[in-house]
């Protein structure tokens, strides 16, 4: 059986590894069957990366945003050329498919570009009206952000852990997933291809048993941050939802709910989990879905009926089958617990106002979509969903370097993407001047 290099942890620029095999985690690349061997941290290697960015943060902080934007238009640039080997390793690693891996890859280079063009206008203040001499208002990095990054998308969000961050004059620490190492790792290593200062990125991985000991000491450094009221946000997952309202194009429907369920096997933060329309059009919306599964097996369940789409030929036996429960109630889990894979459920509504009662109920409050020929109605509707994003005519996944993404309620706080996720990471200071007397 082949083995690879260990994958080691990024610290002050260099690759570390611990002697004699102390905390290697290991993986199974289940495409080409070979393990896969990662450094996982300790307490002291977790406080190393901390101190490291620490000293990093003085010198970075007083770079300018046109020093900055040049090396982030350079690790673009480095990213674009290795594109096909991050999308390989990507593929291999989480089995995704080869368009998830473009798409993440493909984004991932706007994001950068698009928060390099964003330098300037970060560091830029403002010169308010005050009644006596001249007031400055100045923005100014935090200090060291960590960033923890999931496995699901970990070109796309591996990288938007740390490139804001970084942009606005923060040093960054990177903690990988470990079932992602080998990505992630690849992504901190463009950091110093493209020529970042040591320390100004660091990354880390742990291996889950290690969890607890790793967990103790980002409790010991969000205690010091908590003293002096650093800020943390998160996004912690969605519920999401597609509304089709009656008058709506219900083969548009069908095909935006199949591919926001099912894209990258519904493993998405922003994945289709319900669809709640009306009785009105029940029937021809389920057989317009239902259609789109090619072949499917119906089974009764607790009043819902569970339909399911045969795996192809080959496909392992551990996959988990398209799947569409209808005659969702209340009642039921899946109401409200994220599925985050390949299935989702609908939801038959009396009325409008019913539907809006369900929307108002929800827990999570990421992304959600209508479909609807009557755009006025359905951006009136928008005003009464109170989610982080509402897309009209289209599926409930949307991402793009140019916009915020945020979620409300149990979805997290605090928002990516652009401006608004720069704006994260500055914080703001007033200074005045007076005429000496």
């Amino acid at each position: 059986m082949e083995t690879r290099p260990i994958i080691p942890l990024i610290i002050d620029g260099q690759d570390i590894l611990a002697p004699h095999g102390e905390r290697h985690g290991r993986i199974l690349n289940n495409i080409q069957k070979w393990p896969t061997f990662y450094q996982g941290a300790t307490r002291d290697l977790a406080f190393q990366a901390a101190e490291s960015s620490a000293n990093a943060y003085s010198a970075w902080s007083r770079t300018t945003p046109i020093q900055r934007r040049s090396l982030l238009l350079r690790l673009a640039e480095v990213l674009r050329t290795r594109a096909e080997e991050v999308k390989q390793i990507c593929f291999e690693e989480i089995h995704c498919g080869r368009l998830w891996a473009d798409i993440i890859t493909n984004d991932s280079i706007g994001l950068v570009e698009e928060y390099a063009s964003l330098t300037t206008s970060i560091a830029t203040g403002s010169i308010p009206f005050i009644q006596r001499g001249y007031g400055l208002v100045l923005k100014e990095p935090l200090g060291v952000v960590l960033g923890i990054a999931p496995w699901n998308a970990p070109i796309i969000l591996g990288l938007r852990a740390v490139v804001a961050p970084i942009a606005a004059g923060n040093a960054a620490i990177l903690k990988g997933s470990e079932l992602s190492p080998q990505t992630h790792c690849l992504l901190a290593s463009l950091f110093r291809d493209a020529g970042f200062p040591p320390g100004v990125f660091n990354f880390i991985l742990h291996r889950p048993e290690d969890a607890p000991e790793i967990f103790d000491v980002g409790h010991i450094i969000a205690s010091q941050a908590a003293m002096a009221l650093k800020p943390v946000f998160l996004e912690l997952g969605g519920k999401n939802f597609t509304v089709v309202l009656d008058d709506a194009d219900l083969d548009l429907a069908a095909s935006q709910i199949i591919k926001g369920a099912f894209l990258n096997n519904g493993q998405i933060c922003m994945s289709t989990d319900m669809v709640i329309a009306t009785k009105s059009i029940a029937h021809p919306l389920q057989s317009k879905i239902l259609s789109l599964l090619d072949r499917f097996d119906a089974s009764p369940e607790r009043g819902a009926c569970i339909y399911t789409s045969p795996l192809a030929t080959g496909t392992s036996p551990k996959s988990f089958p398209p799947t569409v429960v209808t005659g969702l109630t209340k009642q039921m889990k899946l109401h409200e617990i994220e599925s985050f894979g390949r299935v989702f459920g609908i939801f038959w509504a009396e009325s409008e106002h019913e539907i809006m009662e369900i929307i108002e109920q929800a827990k999570y409050r990421l992304s959600s979509s209508i479909i609807s020929k009557d755009h006025y109605r359905a951006l009136g509707l928008t005003r009464s969903i109170r989610a982080g994003a509402v897309h009209i005519n289209s599926m409930t996944i949307h991402d793009e370097p140019t916009l915020p993404h945020r979620g409300y309620g149990e979805s997290g706080w605090g928002r990516f993407g652009a401006c608004w996720g720069l704006e994260e990471f500055v914080q703001i200071k007033v200074v005045t001047i007076h005429p000496g007397h």
